[in-house]
Protein backbone atom coordinates (compact mmCIF):
# COMPACT_ATOMS: atom_id res chain seq x y z
CA UNK A 1 0.00 0.00 0.00
CA UNK A 2 1.78 2.88 -1.03
CA UNK A 3 1.73 6.13 1.45
CA UNK A 4 -0.80 8.61 -0.50
CA UNK A 5 -4.07 7.30 -2.42
CA UNK A 6 -6.51 9.78 -5.10
CA UNK A 7 -7.68 11.58 -2.45
CA UNK A 8 -4.39 13.24 -1.04
CA UNK A 9 -2.56 13.56 -4.12
CA UNK A 10 -5.64 15.61 -5.35
CA UNK A 11 -5.63 17.84 -2.40
CA UNK A 12 -1.15 17.98 -2.83
CA UNK A 13 -1.50 19.12 -6.72
CA UNK A 14 -4.22 21.28 -5.67
CA UNK A 15 -1.88 23.38 -3.04
CA UNK A 16 1.18 22.69 -5.28
CA UNK A 17 3.41 20.53 -3.02
CA UNK A 18 3.50 17.38 -4.09
CA UNK A 19 7.24 17.26 -4.53
CA UNK A 20 7.73 17.99 -0.80
CA UNK A 21 4.50 15.48 0.00
CA UNK A 22 6.91 13.26 -1.78
CA UNK A 23 9.68 13.77 0.20
CA UNK A 24 8.09 13.46 3.57
CA UNK A 25 6.19 10.62 2.77
CA UNK A 26 9.48 9.02 2.80
CA UNK A 27 9.84 8.58 6.73
CA UNK A 28 6.08 6.59 6.46
CA UNK A 29 6.35 2.76 6.70
CA UNK A 30 4.92 -0.12 8.75
CA UNK A 31 8.17 -0.84 10.87
CA UNK A 32 7.91 0.04 14.49
CA UNK A 33 11.47 1.33 15.31
CA UNK A 34 12.91 1.28 18.93
CA UNK A 35 12.57 5.23 19.63
CA UNK A 36 8.74 5.09 18.57
CA UNK A 37 8.58 1.43 20.90
CA UNK A 38 10.12 3.46 23.75
CA UNK A 39 7.80 6.61 23.15
CA UNK A 40 4.94 4.86 23.19
CA UNK A 41 5.38 2.67 26.69
CA UNK A 42 5.79 6.07 28.17
CA UNK A 43 2.14 7.19 27.14
CA UNK A 44 -0.73 7.12 29.44
CA UNK A 45 -3.45 8.29 26.49
CA UNK A 46 -3.90 6.79 23.41
CA UNK A 47 -6.64 8.22 20.88
CA UNK A 48 -8.06 5.60 18.25
CA UNK A 49 -10.33 6.62 15.05
CA UNK A 50 -12.53 3.61 13.52
CA UNK A 51 -15.44 3.25 11.64
CA UNK A 52 -18.24 1.54 13.68
CA UNK A 53 -19.25 -1.82 11.93
CA UNK A 54 -23.05 -1.83 12.44
CA UNK A 55 -23.86 1.76 11.82
CA UNK A 56 -21.13 3.20 9.83
CA UNK A 57 -20.56 6.28 11.12
CA UNK A 58 -16.67 7.08 12.16
CA UNK A 59 -15.62 8.26 15.37
CA UNK A 60 -12.52 8.94 17.65
CA UNK A 61 -12.25 7.52 21.09
CA UNK A 62 -9.63 7.95 24.13
CA UNK A 63 -8.28 4.96 26.06
CA UNK A 64 -5.98 5.53 29.29
CA UNK A 65 -3.88 3.26 31.17
CA UNK A 66 -1.07 3.18 33.33
CA UNK A 67 2.20 3.78 31.08
CA UNK A 68 2.91 0.51 29.47
CA UNK A 69 -0.01 -0.46 28.72
CA UNK A 70 0.35 0.42 24.87
CA UNK A 71 3.21 -1.76 23.31
CA UNK A 72 5.14 -2.44 20.92
CA UNK A 73 5.46 -6.05 20.21
CA UNK A 74 6.97 -7.12 17.21
CA UNK A 75 8.55 -4.98 14.41
CA UNK A 76 4.84 -4.22 13.34
CA UNK A 77 2.36 -4.99 16.07
CA UNK A 78 1.31 -3.27 19.20
CA UNK A 79 -0.54 -4.51 21.89
CA UNK A 80 -3.02 -2.33 23.61
CA UNK A 81 -3.94 -3.80 27.39
CA UNK A 82 -6.80 -1.76 27.33
CA UNK A 83 -10.28 -1.47 25.69
CA UNK A 84 -13.47 0.83 25.50
CA UNK A 85 -16.39 0.50 27.77
CA UNK A 86 -19.07 -1.15 26.09
CA UNK A 87 -21.03 2.35 26.27
CA UNK A 88 -17.95 3.93 23.75
CA UNK A 89 -19.27 3.88 19.93
CA UNK A 90 -16.02 2.20 18.86
CA UNK A 91 -16.40 -1.07 21.61
CA UNK A 92 -17.79 -3.17 18.97
CA UNK A 93 -15.27 -1.80 16.34
CA UNK A 94 -12.78 -2.45 18.37
CA UNK A 95 -13.86 -6.48 19.22
CA UNK A 96 -14.16 -6.91 15.18
CA UNK A 97 -10.84 -8.45 13.65
CA UNK A 98 -9.90 -6.80 10.92
CA UNK A 99 -11.20 -3.25 11.69
CA UNK A 100 -8.86 -0.60 10.03
CA UNK A 101 -8.07 1.31 13.02
CA UNK A 102 -5.66 4.97 12.74
CA UNK A 103 -3.92 5.87 16.05
CA UNK A 104 -2.72 8.64 17.66
CA UNK A 105 -0.07 8.72 20.52
CA UNK A 106 0.55 12.08 21.65
CA UNK A 107 2.46 13.49 24.67
CA UNK A 108 1.90 17.08 25.66
CA UNK A 109 4.98 17.06 28.07
CA UNK A 110 7.41 17.22 25.24
CA UNK A 111 4.85 18.17 22.38
CA UNK A 112 5.63 14.76 20.76
CA UNK A 113 2.97 12.62 18.77
CA UNK A 114 2.91 9.58 16.49
CA UNK A 115 0.50 7.42 14.13
CA UNK A 116 0.28 4.49 13.79
CA UNK A 117 -2.15 2.94 11.01
CA UNK A 118 -3.20 -1.06 10.59
CA UNK A 119 -6.03 -3.41 11.37
CA UNK A 120 -7.51 -4.33 14.94
CA UNK A 121 -7.34 -8.15 16.33
CA UNK A 122 -9.36 -8.88 19.60
CA UNK A 123 -6.92 -10.08 22.16
CA UNK A 124 -7.53 -11.34 26.42
CA UNK A 125 -6.57 -8.12 27.54
CA UNK A 126 -8.01 -5.50 24.54
CA UNK A 127 -6.73 -5.63 20.88
CA UNK A 128 -3.83 -5.41 19.25
CA UNK A 129 -2.57 -4.01 15.84
CA UNK A 130 -0.84 -4.88 12.85
CA UNK A 131 0.69 -1.55 11.46
CA UNK A 132 0.83 -0.90 8.09
CA UNK A 133 1.72 2.85 8.64
CA UNK A 134 3.78 4.16 11.24
CA UNK A 135 5.01 7.92 11.33
CA UNK A 136 5.47 10.88 13.73
CA UNK A 137 4.60 14.66 13.46
CA UNK A 138 6.10 18.07 14.01
CA UNK A 139 4.86 19.79 16.90
CA UNK A 140 3.66 22.52 15.18
CA UNK A 141 0.07 23.44 16.66
CA UNK A 142 0.56 21.46 20.05
CA UNK A 143 0.20 22.58 23.43
CA UNK A 144 2.47 22.08 25.83
CA UNK A 145 1.18 20.16 29.48
CA UNK A 146 4.03 20.06 31.92
CA UNK A 147 2.34 17.26 33.78
CA UNK A 148 -0.37 14.68 34.60
CA UNK A 149 -1.92 13.07 37.44
CA UNK A 150 -3.71 9.41 37.13
CA UNK A 151 -6.90 9.39 39.52
CA UNK A 152 -7.96 5.97 39.44
CA UNK A 153 -11.16 7.27 41.86
CA UNK A 154 -12.62 9.05 39.53
CA UNK A 155 -15.80 7.22 37.66
CA UNK A 156 -17.06 8.05 34.71
CA UNK A 157 -20.69 8.60 34.49
CA UNK A 158 -23.29 7.23 31.91
CA UNK A 159 -22.79 8.74 28.59
CA UNK A 160 -25.28 11.44 27.24
CA UNK A 161 -26.28 11.09 23.39
CA UNK A 162 -28.01 14.09 20.85
CA UNK A 163 -28.38 14.91 17.42
CA UNK A 164 -27.23 18.38 18.32
CA UNK A 165 -25.16 20.20 20.60
CA UNK A 166 -26.29 22.02 23.41
CA UNK A 167 -25.47 25.75 24.42
CA UNK A 168 -22.84 24.03 27.09
CA UNK A 169 -21.22 21.91 24.59
CA UNK A 170 -20.74 24.55 21.77
CA UNK A 171 -19.19 26.98 24.78
CA UNK A 172 -17.00 24.07 25.31
CA UNK A 173 -15.79 23.47 21.86
CA UNK A 174 -14.92 27.14 21.43
CA UNK A 175 -12.86 27.16 24.84
CA UNK A 176 -10.95 24.23 23.13
CA UNK A 177 -7.10 23.96 22.21
CA UNK A 178 -7.30 21.27 20.75
CA UNK A 179 -9.48 18.38 19.14
CA UNK A 180 -8.70 14.61 17.67
CA UNK A 181 -9.73 14.08 14.24
CA UNK A 182 -10.72 10.63 12.51
CA UNK A 183 -11.18 10.01 8.91
CA UNK A 184 -11.44 6.46 7.02
CA UNK A 185 -10.06 5.81 3.01
CA UNK A 186 -10.35 2.81 1.17
CA UNK A 187 -7.64 1.54 2.44
CA UNK A 188 -7.99 1.73 6.22
CA UNK A 189 -8.29 4.46 9.08
CA UNK A 190 -6.26 7.58 10.49
CA UNK A 191 -6.24 9.73 13.80
CA UNK A 192 -5.02 13.36 13.30
CA UNK A 193 -4.84 16.15 15.67
CA UNK A 194 -5.64 20.03 15.51
CA UNK A 195 -4.10 22.93 17.44
CA UNK A 196 -4.93 26.47 17.86
CA UNK A 197 -5.78 29.08 20.66
CA UNK A 198 -9.09 28.89 21.75
CA UNK A 199 -11.55 29.79 19.43
CA UNK A 200 -9.73 28.24 16.61
CA UNK A 201 -12.71 26.02 16.24
CA UNK A 202 -16.07 27.85 15.56
CA UNK A 203 -19.75 26.82 16.26
CA UNK A 204 -21.81 27.89 13.23
CA UNK A 205 -24.88 26.44 14.73
CA UNK A 206 -26.19 23.33 16.88
CA UNK A 207 -24.99 21.30 13.87
CA UNK A 208 -22.52 22.62 12.31
CA UNK A 209 -18.65 23.52 13.27
CA UNK A 210 -15.86 24.79 11.42
CA UNK A 211 -12.23 25.74 11.64
CA UNK A 212 -9.56 26.67 9.65
CA UNK A 213 -6.81 24.50 8.26
CA UNK A 214 -3.61 25.69 9.58
CA UNK A 215 -0.50 24.98 7.33
CA UNK A 216 1.16 21.85 7.86
CA UNK A 217 3.52 18.67 6.56
CA UNK A 218 2.07 18.87 3.29
CA UNK A 219 0.75 15.47 3.49
CA UNK A 220 -2.52 15.87 3.03
CA UNK A 221 -3.73 12.61 4.84
CA UNK A 222 -7.15 13.90 6.60
CA UNK A 223 -8.13 16.62 4.16
CA UNK A 224 -7.27 13.98 1.25
CA UNK A 225 -8.89 11.07 3.36
CA UNK A 226 -12.15 13.49 3.17
CA UNK A 227 -11.75 13.94 -0.30
CA UNK A 228 -12.33 10.43 -0.67
CA UNK A 229 -15.28 9.56 1.95
CA UNK A 230 -16.51 12.28 3.96
CA UNK A 231 -17.08 10.70 7.55
CA UNK A 232 -15.60 11.75 10.15
CA UNK A 233 -15.32 11.61 14.11
CA UNK A 234 -14.21 14.37 16.16
CA UNK A 235 -13.38 13.73 19.85
CA UNK A 236 -12.59 16.96 22.57
CA UNK A 237 -11.06 16.69 26.18
CA UNK A 238 -11.47 18.50 29.20
CA UNK A 239 -8.26 18.08 30.47
CA UNK A 240 -9.03 18.94 33.89
CA UNK A 241 -12.16 16.89 34.27
CA UNK A 242 -11.70 13.87 32.12
CA UNK A 243 -15.07 14.85 30.30
CA UNK A 244 -15.27 13.48 26.55
CA UNK A 245 -17.18 14.73 23.54
CA UNK A 246 -17.47 12.53 20.84
CA UNK A 247 -18.95 13.77 17.79
CA UNK A 248 -19.38 11.85 14.46
CA UNK A 249 -20.80 13.54 11.10
CA UNK A 250 -19.29 14.52 7.71
CA UNK A 251 -16.88 16.88 6.74
CA UNK A 252 -15.88 19.27 3.47
CA UNK A 253 -13.04 21.05 2.54
CA UNK A 254 -13.73 24.94 1.34
CA UNK A 255 -10.67 26.34 -1.15
CA UNK A 256 -10.79 29.69 -1.24
CA UNK A 257 -8.94 32.18 -3.74
CA UNK A 258 -6.46 33.20 -0.73
CA UNK A 259 -5.28 30.05 -0.29
CA UNK A 260 -7.21 29.78 3.01
CA UNK A 261 -9.12 26.00 3.56
CA UNK A 262 -11.98 25.95 6.04
CA UNK A 263 -13.26 22.69 7.04
CA UNK A 264 -16.93 22.00 7.77
CA UNK A 265 -18.60 19.53 9.69
CA UNK A 266 -21.77 19.06 9.90
CA UNK A 267 -22.78 16.79 13.43
CA UNK A 268 -25.05 13.72 13.15
CA UNK A 269 -24.61 12.75 16.62
CA UNK A 270 -22.94 13.73 19.97
CA UNK A 271 -21.72 11.54 22.98
CA UNK A 272 -20.62 13.67 25.65
CA UNK A 273 -19.11 11.25 28.68
CA UNK A 274 -18.86 13.05 31.81
CA UNK A 275 -15.38 12.05 33.56
CA UNK A 276 -14.81 9.79 31.19
CA UNK A 277 -10.75 9.99 30.99
CA UNK A 278 -9.14 9.74 34.64
CA UNK A 279 -6.69 11.89 33.86
CA UNK A 280 -5.92 15.58 34.94
CA UNK A 281 -3.22 17.86 33.18
CA UNK A 282 -1.38 21.13 33.72
CA UNK A 283 -2.53 23.82 32.11
CA UNK A 284 -1.67 24.46 29.16
CA UNK A 285 1.26 26.40 27.21
CA UNK A 286 0.15 27.34 23.64
CA UNK A 287 2.38 26.42 20.81
CA UNK A 288 3.98 29.65 19.58
CA UNK A 289 3.11 28.16 15.93
CA UNK A 290 -0.60 29.03 16.97
CA UNK A 291 -2.69 31.78 14.59
CA UNK A 292 -4.79 34.06 16.11
CA UNK A 293 -8.15 32.74 15.81
CA UNK A 294 -10.21 34.73 13.37
CA UNK A 295 -12.63 37.42 14.59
Amino acid sequence: MGVYHEGSRAVQDRVGVRDLADHVGRSVGPGIRPVAAAFLELQPLLVLGAADPATGRVWASPLTGTPGFVRATGPHRVSVASRPPLTDPLATALATLGTPVGTLTLDPRTRRRMRLNGRAEPTARGFAIEADRVFSNCPKYLQKREAYELLPDRMPQAPRHATELTPTQAEFIEAADTFFLATVHPDGADTSHRGGNPGFVRVASPTELTWLDYPGNAMFLTLGNLVADPRAGLLLLDWTTGTTLQLTGEARTEFAPDGRRTVHFTVQEAVESPSAVPLRWSAPEYSPANPEPAR
